[in-house]
């Protein structure tokens, strides 16, 4: 049926014209983002995934930032155990000095000022020790209370690792109050810094126990990383070639379609000739 009042044949070309037209938009949307997923209307559900798996992603980042904290907290306390140990060993030394039987009485009380001072000096690094402004070897502070301090190295709060140290002031060494003043005493100071020299190195061992956790959580974490990015890119992430494929077919089909518009609005015109 031939009609003049209804141009249904360009309001058909018309509605192809749009069709076409939000294709190609959609297609240059994820050329230029890069994204195949633009908007919530293009895969809700994806969406979503891809949402998880990018906050998941984002904690884990924080939890290996965590990490690195809690590795040079344990790295800070390492080095102040071992500058103790060198300490203590001198000490044991100036004992053994003092058993020469060679050593005056002036001697024994140059042995003993000299004792003294690294006893002071192990009271120093032990109170001073700190990381952040909080104390890691003063017994006091949460690191060497009993309780640790907890980092958060995973995707949830149950996700932690404790740094946990201990004191290593001169009380609770055992040697605090020794002194030197003759054989006798420099003997016992020995046996005392023996038992001490063994603490510092059973603490240093938790502490490359604690090293060695964060290390193997550390690679965790980065094998998370990977594979959380690679299946959120799996579902956000567009195939540029397909895209751009298909970019060029919308782009043949709206020029197409504009054609076949313009072809349409001509009609009604061509068919007013019959009623000249």
């Amino acid at each position: 049926m031939t009609v003049i009042a209804t141009n249904t044949t360009a309001q058909s070309a018309l509605m192809y014209l749009n069709h076409n037209s939000s294709a190609q938009s959609n297609d240059l949307s994820q050329l230029a983002s890069g994204s195949r997923i633009t908007s919530a209307k293009d895969d809700a559900s994806g969406l979503a995934v891809a949402t998880g798996m990018a906050s998941d992603a984002s904690v884990l980042q924080q939890g290996a930032t965590n990490l690195q904290n809690g590795t040079a907290v344990l790295n800070t306390a390492d080095g102040a155990l071992s500058n103790i140990s060198d300490i203590l060993t001198r000490m044991k030394t100036l004992t053994a000095q003092a058993q020469s039987g060679s050593s005056s009485t002036a001697d024994l009380g140059y042995i003993n000022d000299e004792y003294q001072q690294l006893m002071t000096q192990i009271g120093s690094i032990s109170s001073n020790t700190n990381f952040n402004g909080t104390a890691l070897l003063d017994g006091v502070a949460n690191y060497s209370n009993g309780t640790g301090v907890k980092f958060m190295v995973g995707t949830t709060s149950a996700d932690t690792l404790t740094v946990k140290l201990n004191a290593a002031d001169a009380t609770t060494l055992g040697i605090n109050g020794s002194a030197i003043t003759d054989p006798t005493s420099a003997a016992s100071a020995m046996d005392l810094l023996t038992t001490a020299i063994q603490t510092i190195s059973g603490d240093r061992a938790q502490v490359g126990a604690q090293l060695s956790a964060m290390s193997f959580q550390s690679s965790v974490i980065n094998t998370s990383l990977q594979n959380l990015n690679s299946a959120k890119s799996s579902i956000t992430d567009a195939d540029i070639a397909k895209v751009q494929s298909q970019f060029s077919t919308d782009q043949t089909l709206t020029s197409a379609a504009v054609s076949a518009l313009s072809d349409a609005n001509q009609m009604n015109q061509q068919m007013l000739k019959l009623l000249g």
